[in-house]
């Protein structure tokens, strides 16, 4: 397994990222919040976990080691795979995921799209006994008074080369299409769109 990988940043898109180790690109699907650290032309180390399947070789990369053990043992709950893993990521740090899960909080692990009540209660249920205590690593960001999109679009956009003001003026743009069940994929091409145009 390739535990992770060191090379230049050769490109950042949408979801994932091209490091080149060694001449040969290496694609890594990684959450808003690792694509926003890394620039296209720099280096990056980023610890990585592979996922194999019958028909595809996949690779994840991680901001640091407790992300990657985070999304390793949140696919060890019925029902998640690495994609829904990768969102619970996308919307709730470690920590604020193993306060959520210490906590029986049902409401904020439905707030990562996909995860639905029962869903929830299954992952409190099965990762309550080995989830860990909080480390006090990143702090919980302001996650309970924003949406959790606002946050993912604007370091889907610093990561993708915008200034932190055009990302924050992109998101206040888009911010009346987000309506009750907001897609981030969806925003972050609406907020794109409203970059170029201007």
């Amino acid at each position: 397994m390739i535990a992770f990988v060191r090379g230049q940043v050769a490109a950042v898109t949408l979801s994932s990222a091209v490091l080149e180790v060694g001449g040969v690109g290496l694609e890594l699907y990684c959450t808003p919040g690792t694509l926003a650290t890394l620039r296209p032309g720099h280096p990056a180390t980023l610890p990585t976990s592979m996922v194999v399947r019958e028909d595809s070789l996949t690779l994840f990369g991680f901001l640091d080691e407790d992300e990657k053990a985070t999304f390793e043992l949140v696919q060890t709950a019925s029902g998640v795979g690495p994609k829904l893993a990768q969102a619970v990521l996308a919307v709730l740090a470690p920590d604020d995921l193993r306060r959520a899960i210490a906590g029986d909080d049902v409401k904020t692990l439905t707030r990562v799209p996909g995860i639905g009540q029962k869903g929830a209660q299954r992952i409190i249920l099965e990762l309550k006994d080995r989830i860990g205590p909080v480390r006090g690593g990143r702090p919980a960001a302001a996650a309970a008074t924003a949406a959790p999109w606002r946050d993912q679009v604007h370091q889907g956009l610093v990561g993708l080369g915008w200034s932190a003001r055009d990302a924050e003026d992109a998101v206040e743009a888009v911010a009346p299409e987000a309506g009750d069940t907001p897609d981030v994929g969806t925003l972050l091409r609406a907020a794109l769109r409203t970059l170029s145009k201007a």
